[in-house]
């Protein structure tokens, strides 16, 4: 009996899986996946979490529908096939033609409608915006595919992973695609904060600043602000907390000026509620004593403030992070409290390390249902939608076996998000493997970096284009009316009139 259970939510998660022609599987498909996942594993995923996370996907992500065709044919049949998702199933399109053929670089393009309808873009300022005044928008040589083609260490080059922006957004917005930009404002200087603008300090300033003892936490040298007081920072370094937020805004309204109606969200703010946490986002400060080293005074409201300056207001303004605890929240309701205008919360989770994702199959209480619904319940307490705004899945390895268990878990955690009432998107980080940032793994991919699909690909693939799809043949009733209960998107109608004519419209479902 115990045998049978295990089997039966095993088998939830094995026909995305055997879908593919590259997989093999033994003739019961439920037992071969009870042995790739341990029955500890099946035990924390069992028969009742999934049927609660089906209940909740049929009420939250589905709506009735009642469409009047007029006048059809008496009993003929009315196709109902669904196009679109409202639900954003997103990647980042960090390697947009950097992939090194043109077969490859077709592929991955290929990916952004057909399996993905939403694109995060980025435009991390640190390579945005090498040199102060020229920011990199407009595609260059060094940004063509014909470029990235020649070039034999494309992971060693500055701009790898940073494309220009604007191909990248007119890409999507021809396919239709939802454009999400990350992020505008972070204090990380490995990632997003340029060089340059620390070197805009007065000599006080920086004889100040090298006076500064070393914190090396963040994987490069800075100097910490932790010994200073908020009264003696602002006094020694006010004049470098005004520029940084005079330079921060004049990015923002670049960025505003060139992509306003192009780039429908962005992450206004990034990673910065471990900051808020610690006391040191003081309203009306000069500078944050941030964990990053210098910023700007306040950065997270300073960021909201100039984002709607500048920004439309039918633009999505996003907060996003890594710490999605009470802090979160107690951050978002503070700046809601102070006129911030947060329209979604994102929220992060990357399982970096293989060993994660072994343990996970092993049983280990990893990403458990009660951990994901848990923190997500936590986020929803500011009452915004929530964005799954960076997804990391690491396969344990390189073989078949390992794909397969980074698929499992990836069809079960992804159930789970889309089943919670607050989730608006999801968002795969890496697409491709061995294309992530340095330190981050080689097989977090649903592809591998020559472009084949892994198991990942067909379980999401199988979710998304299949299981998440209403299509459907009815028949309207005597009133010339269908009904019926779909996931919500855009739909394609079809039918024939009383006159017999071909009779077809489009119907959005909220």
């Amino acid at each position: 009996m115990r045998k049978n259970i295990y089997a039966l939510a095993a088998l939830v998660c094995t026909a995305a899986i055997a879908a593919s022609a590259e997989h093999t599987f033994p003739k019961s498909e439920a037992e071969d996946s009870e042995k790739l996942m341990s029955k500890e594993y099946w035990a924390i995923w069992n028969p009742d979490v999934q049927r609660k996370i089906d209940e909740n996907i049929e009420k939250n992500r589905k709506a009735d529908a009642v469409v009047n065709l007029g006048e059809p044919a008496p009993d003929g049949d009315v196709k109902v096939e669904q196009l679109t998702h409202d639900f954003i199933f997103g990647a980042h399109i960090f390697n947009f033609n950097q992939l090194g053929t043109p077969e490859r670089n077709e592929r991955y393009r290929e990916l952004f409608g057909s399996l993905f309808n939403g694109a995060t873009v980025a435009l991390y300022w640190k390579k945005l915006e090498m040199q102060p005044g020229r920011p990199r928008f407009a595609e260059e040589y060094w940004d063509t595919e014909e470029w990235w083609n020649n070039c034999k260490d494309p992971k060693s080059q500055p701009h790898w992973r940073r494309p220009a922006s604007d191909p990248v957004v007119e890409f999507c917005n021809r396919k239709k695609i939802r454009v999400h930009g990350h992020p505008l404002i972070w204090g990380n200087q490995t990632w997003h904060y340029p060089e340059w603008i620390l070197e805009s300090m007065s000599k006080d300033e920086k004889r100040s600043y090298e006076n500064l003892p070393d914190d090396k936490r963040y994987g490069m040298d800075r100097k910490s602000l932790k010994g200073l007081t908020q009264e003696e920072a602002d006094k020694i370094f006010g004049g470098i907390g005004q520029k940084i937020a005079d330079i921060s805004e004049r990015r923002v309204a670049e960025i505003a000026a060139r992509y306003a109606g192009k780039i429908d969200s962005f992450d206004v703010v990034n990673e910065s509620a471990t900051d808020f946490s610690k006391g040191v986002m003081v309203p009306g400060a000069k500078v944050t004593r941030s964990r990053y080293g210098l910023m700007q005074g306040d950065y997270a409201f300073h960021a909201f403030n100039i984002a709607q300056k500048y920004l439309p207001p039918e633009t999505a303004l996003n907060i996003n992070d890594y710490k999605t605890d009470k802090d979160y929240v107690a951050q978002i309701k503070d700046l809601q409290k102070r006129g911030a205008k947060i329209d979604i919360a994102g929220m992060q989770m990357h399982l970096f390390n293989p060993k994660e994702s072994a343990n996970i199959a092993a049983g280990k209480k990893i990403q458990t249902p009660e951990h994901v619904f848990a923190s997500m319940d936590t986020v929803a307490k500011t009452g915004l939608p929530i964005h799954m705004s960076e997804i990391t899945i690491t396969a344990p390895g390189a073989s078949k076996r390992d794909w397969d268990v980074q698929a499992t878990i990836a069809q079960n955690l992804y159930r789970a998000w889309f089943s919670h009432p607050n989730a608006m998107g999801i968002t795969w980080w890496n697409v491709v493997d061995d294309c992530g940032a340095p330190g981050e793994p080689s097989y977090s991919g649903i592809f591998t970096r020559d472009m084949r699909p892994k198991s990942a690909f067909y379980a999401l693939d199988n979710l998304i284009n299949r299981e998440w799809k209403t299509n459907i043949s009815t028949k309207p009733d005597a009133d010339g009316k269908i009904s019926f209960r779909g996931f919500r998107g855009t739909y394609k109608i079809s039918w024939k009139d009383k006159y017999s004519r071909d009779r077809e419209m489009l119907y959005h479902l909220k």
